[in-house]
This record gives C-alpha cells, sequence and structure tokens, in this order.
C-alpha cells in the first residue's frame, strides 16, 4: 500500500509507481466523485479519433446531398442575415 499527504495548498501527489502502472503523464485530468469512505479518482479519456467515413450521416439530415457550392452559398447567405 502507498501512502500520500494532503499539501497546504489540498494538492496530492499520486506515487511514481501508481502513475507509471497506470500509464498516467503529467497534465492528465481526472473526474473526482465523492464515495462513502473518501474520494475516487477517474481519469478522463480523450474521445477515440474517428475518421469522417465513421460519421457522415450521424446528424440525421435525410434530405437530398447537398454540393460544396450549395453549402458555401447557404453560408454567405446567412452570414448576410446576420449583418
Amino acid at each position: 500500500m502507498e501512502k500520500t499527504r494532503l499539501s497546504n495548498k489540498g494538492q496530492v501527489v499520486i506515487p511514481k509507481a501508481l502513475r507509471v502502472l497506470h500509464g498516467w503523464k503529467a497534465g492528465l485530468e481526472f473526474v473526482i466523485e465523492d464515495v462513502d469512505d473518501g474520494i475516487k479518482l477517474k481519469p478522463i479519456k480523450p474521445y477515440k479519433e474517428t475518421k469522417i467515413d465513421e460519421v457522415i450521416g450521424c446528424v440525421g439530415y435525410e434530405g437530398p446531398k447537398k454540393s460544396l457550392k450549395d453549402m458555401e452559398a447557404a453560408i454567405v447567405k446567412g452570414a448576410k442575415e446576420n449583418i
């Protein structure tokens, strides 16, 4: 069992052996949960990198396909309306 100490700034050092075991590097962010007898730290895992083919169509648009020219025209139109 490893030991650590709470600093006067409220900081806790996670012992190196545990950081190495879990592969945690400096800058990793955690979610902190309050549990019955203390706290629980869970690393925030970044989203897995995806490719466009994996997410295309995920917004639920069911109309006809739009060309890049159509999309650019819609952007210009929207920008002019917000001036």
